[in-house]
């Protein structure tokens, strides 16, 4: 017997399936968040470089926000249960394209990247901090954008086709009106 898969549609995730990817997504990104951050302790501690002020401010800058990021994406993941333990609601998909939390997933990787580029290269890399805000800011933008501007075409493509049944209807009467006249 060979199975034959339907082309065209998607393949839906079960919710015991969207469970526990987020269960190994959350578990990946904590991951990633402590290994930078122990990266840069060790840096500081076993290589004796010197601490600054400025270094300790960006230091937990950067932890506050991966910390926020990442509760955030464990609120988002939450599983609701009955009370005898069958799942009612698997929370969001972590891994779906192009929602929200691919948003905050780039957020910790870009946080994660400059922890450990600042403590090797420069401190001047934690500037780069500020492309997170502006990416924000870029992207409500362009949805904004893009939302208006798919209201605009739904209007005009609506007023397109009345505009034109309305032509047709013309039409149709303008030749009624002279056929009876010849």
């Amino acid at each position: 017997m060979t199975t034959e898969k339907k082309s065209g549609k998607q393949a839906t995730k079960g919710q015991k399936q969207i469970v526990e990817e987020n269960a190994k997504t959350l578990n990946f990104y904590r991951n990633m968040m402590i290994t930078g951050f122990m990266t840069t302790l060790t840096c500081w501690f076993l290589l004796f470089i010197r601490i600054h002020t400025f270094d300790i401010v960006l230091t937990t800058l950067s932890v506050f926000i991966q910390f926020c990021c990442y509760r955030f994406m464990v609120y988002m993941a939450r599983a609701k249960y009955t009370e005898t333990g069958q799942l009612i609601d698997g929370g969001v998909d972590l891994n779906m394209e192009s929602g929200i939390s691919e948003h905050i997933k780039d957020t910790i990787i870009l946080i994660t990247i400059l922890q450990l580029r600042t403590r090797k290269v420069s401190n001047h890399f934690c500037l780069l901090l500020l492309l997170q805000p502006i990416t924000v800011l870029w992207i409500i933008r362009v949805k904004i954008k893009h939302n208006a501007f798919s209201q605009e075409m739904a209007v005009e493509s609506i007023v397109d086709k009345t505009g034109s049944v309305l032509e047709g209807e013309q039409k149709r009467k303008f030749s009624r009106n002279t056929d009876l006249a010849s």
